[in-house]
């Protein structure tokens, strides 16, 4: 698989399809292999590009261990653009921090983006109670460092709220995984000590320039999931909405919905893609 070599670090990424290029851009400890069942969807459409961000999994980091900064990873991604669209603009999707990386890139770089769909970041500043937020965040960190990621991942869920008892209905069945699915799960745990402590605090505290974005609010299109709707970690979504004039996009599922719902959730990624997705996934 390709390798681009960015200041500090090398790039790992995968790319499948032909078309414009659709930049996917993960999450948490995620990396290009949580979007191995939503890229194929899309794929007959877009060139798409998924990658491990710097210091996950392939994308190995020149000295690692130093915290991670929003403004990097922005940048990294756009020299990933200039190597996988050197001559038009890509779209862009970012679930949970890769939507914060996503925001950061199209108020950085904007000749380089067609159009973001940023899918439930938690940019804390954007909420009035934004204190309190940056409290629990911290506090989740704590408790990783003194009692571990299951800890960790227990604040964290108390602190983004329980989601709806999943009205959209599970796509993913029950049972025994597949290989591929067991090695991502292992690549994700690995990452997890990255993420939680060099990444939740800085990036959900990252307020990137809301100016440079309104006057790019035309290729912004705030989204969240449905399960998820006013929940702590869909609140800047509606937020960034509301500022904007914009009308955020509902999508299957939760926080997580691009993996429990897979083939819904590329159906309305498509069609928002488009220009033609309405504000709900149903």
């Amino acid at each position: 698989m390709p390798e681009l070599r960015v200041p500090g670090a090398t790039l790992y990424y995968e790319t499948r399809g032909s078309g414009p290029v659709l930049l996917m851009i993960p999450g948490g400890g995620g990396d290009a292999g949580t979007f191995d069942v939503v890229g194929p969807r899309l794929a007959d459409r877009f060139t798409v590009v998924a990658v491990d961000p710097r210091g996950k999994s392939r994308s190995v980091e020149d000295e690692p261990g130093a915290d991670q900064r929003v403004e990097v990873h922005a940048d990294d991604m756009r020299r990933l653009l200039d190597e996988v669209s050197p001559d038009r603009p890509a779209q862009v999707f970012g679930s949970s921090s890769g939507a914060i990386i996503a925001l950061e890139l199209l108020a950085r770089h904007p000749e380089r983006v067609r159009r973001v769909v940023a899918h439930e970041p938690p940019v804390l500043g954007l909420l009035p109670d934004a204190d309190r937020w940056r409290a629990a965040f911290a506090g989740v960190v704590d408790a990783f460092r003194r009692d571990g990621l299951p800890a960790a991942m227990a604040e964290l869920g108390a602190a983004a709220g329980q989601e709806d008892d999943d009205p959209d209905g599970r796509e993913v069945a029950d049972g025994e995984p597949a290989p591929e699915t067991v090695e991502r799960y292992r690549r994700t745990a690995a990452n997890m000590p990255q993420f939680l402590e060099r990444e939740l605090r800085g990036f959900s505290g990252h307020l990137p320039d809301l100016d440079a974005l309104a006057a790019r609010a035309d290729r912004l299109v705030p989204a969240y999931g449905r399960a998820s709707r006013g929940l702590l970690l869909a609140r800047p979504a509606e937020v960034l909405a509301e500022r904007f004039g914009t009308a955020a996009v509902e999508f299957p599922g939760g926080h997580v919905g691009l993996s429990t719902h897979p083939a819904r959730f590329a159906e309305v990624l498509g069609r928002t893609l488009a220009g033609t997705g309405a504000a709900s996934a149903g």
